[in-house]
Parts: C-alpha cells; sequence; structure tokens
C-alpha cells in the first residue's frame, strides 16, 4: 500500500459504520412494519403509529418528564453503585478476611431479584424517589463488587512481589499495580449495572410511581394504548443506548492511560 492510499482506505473505513448502520436500522424498521402488518395494531403498533404517539406524548410533557424521572433514577441509584461498589471489591479482593466474611451475603443477596424488594422498598423508604433509587443501587452494586473483585484477583503475583520487592507501599501498590489491572473491569462493570438499571427502573415504576418510563407503559396498558407501550419502549431502547456510547466514549477518552478500550 502506497502513502496516497492509505488516506483513501481509512476514508472508506470510517464512512462503512454509518452506512452499516443506516441498513441496520432500515433493516430492523422494515421487520417491524411486516410484524405489525401481520398481526394488526391491536397487537403491534407500526413504526408510523409510533411516531405520530411520540409525537403525542411529546406534545403534553408526558414523555419529557417520563425520560427526565426515569434517567435521574437511574443515574443516582447506580453512580451510588459504583462509589460502594468498588472500594468494596478493592478492599474484598485485597483483604482474604474480609472477602470470607462478606462473600456469602454477596452470594446471597445477587441471586434475589430487585422486583422481590419493590414491595419492601415501598414500605421502607416511601413512594417518593428514595425506594426507586435504593432498588437500582441493589441490582447495580453487586455487579460493581463483583467484578473490581475479579479484576483484583487477576492480578499476576510475581507484579506485587516485584513491587514490594523495589519497596512500594500498600498505597503505592494500590495505584501502579491494582488499579491499572482494576479499572477495565470496573468500566464493564458500570456498563452491565447500567443496563441492569434499566431492567430494575421499569418494574419499580409501575409499582411505585406516577412518573416515569416504567409508569408509562403501565397507565398506557391500563387504556388500551399498544402504540403508547411502543414509545415507553423505544424510548427506554434509545436512552439505554445513549448512556451506554455515552459511558464508553468518557471511559475511553478519561481512561486512556490504562487502556481502556470498550
Amino acid at each position: 500500500m502506497t502513502i496516497t492510499e492509505a488516506p483513501r482506505v481509512k476514508d472508506r473505513r470510517s464512512l462503512r459504520s454509518p452506512v452499516v448502520y443506516a441498513a441496520s436500522l432500515l433493516l430492523g424498521l422494515a421487520v417491524w412494519q411486516a410484524l405489525a402488518s401481520v398481526y394488526g395494531a391491536a397487537l403491534v403498533a407500526s413504526p408510523v403509529d409510533t411516531v405520530r404517539a411520540f409525537g403525542e406524548l411529546a406534545a403534553d410533557g408526558t414523555l419529557g418528564n417520563s425520560v427526565v424521572a426515569s434517567s435521574r433514577r437511574i443515574l443516582v441509584g447506580w453512580l451510588a453503585g459504583l462509589l460502594v461498589g468498588v472500594p468494596m471489591g478493592l478492599l474484598m479482593g485485597r483483604v482474604r478476611i474480609v472477602r470470607a466474611l462478606l462473600e456469602p451475603y454477596i452470594e446471597f443477596f445477587r441471586f434475589i431479584p430487585p422486583i422481590s424488594f419493590v414491595t419492601l422498598a415501598v414500605v421502607w423508604f416511601g413512594i417518593g424517589e428514595s425506594s426507586k433509587v435504593v432498588l437500582i443501587f441493589y441490582t447495580s452494586v453487586f455487579i460493581v463488587v463483583l467484578n473490581t473483585i475479579a479484576g483484583v484477583l487477576s492480578i499476576n503475583e510475581d507484579k506485587l512481589r516485584a513491587a514490594a520487592s523495589l519497596g512500594a507501599g500498600r498505597v503505592q501498590t494500590l495505584r501502579f499495580v491494582v488499579l491499572p489491572a482494576v479499572v477495565p473491569h470496573v468500566v464493564t462493570a458500570a456498563r452491565l449495572a447500567m443496563g441492569n438499571s434499566f431492567l430494575t427502573i421499569v418494574s419499580a415504576e409501575i409499582v411505585a410511581s406516577q412518573v416515569g418510563l416504567g409508569a408509562l407503559i403501565w397507565t398506557s396498558r391500563n387504556y388500551g394504548r399498544i402504540d403508547w407501550v411502543f414509545v415507553g419502549i423505544v424510548t427506554l431502547g434509545v436512552l439505554g443506548f445513549l448512556f451506554d456510547r455515552v459511558l464508553r466514549i468518557v471511559a475511553t477518552r478519561a481512561l486512556r492511560r490504562y487502556s481502556v478500550k470498550v
């Protein structure tokens, strides 16, 4: 390949992704329209009907309020899960006695779905924001803890011994050996926790909220508005896609020195 050909190849590759995304989107819309034609509007709202319902809900502010409410709950609970889960995972990964003490509880609670605690969350924290945020935190923290522990335990013991032989203290070992190994696992945990947060917010809002995408979907179901239900579902997917993209971009740029690629 000559020097003049290299930029052309790079340009073709840069154009390839948007074309593939556009083709994928058109194919998805075609399948969606076909399903709507087969099953009818009573079961599957068509893309046109969904767009029309989207405009209807956006015009009266229902959709905007729902997006803001759900996004706020997800972000607060998710961030709380990260802030608690990462230090806990580092501590459990580095100190065996702490891991031995806490691991049974982690293994017990992580298999209990958040929806089973919805009623208790409402009783304990009320029907306000706290109950939803606590459920998001619950669904996020165990994922972060387990992935952080996995990152710590994956560190080669030779690196730890080499750092100790060079006179590195605990803080220096944590900074220069442990964190570079753990950061990629934490980023992966953050993405997984974000996905689980979207799964949890719907069930939480259905039971204990008047505003939010979950509440919108449930209310639409009660009124028999399948097109509104599809608006809520599509909005959740788009919102999750955007959140994940932003997280990937921020993580890649902010943690470049740790060679994070997501």
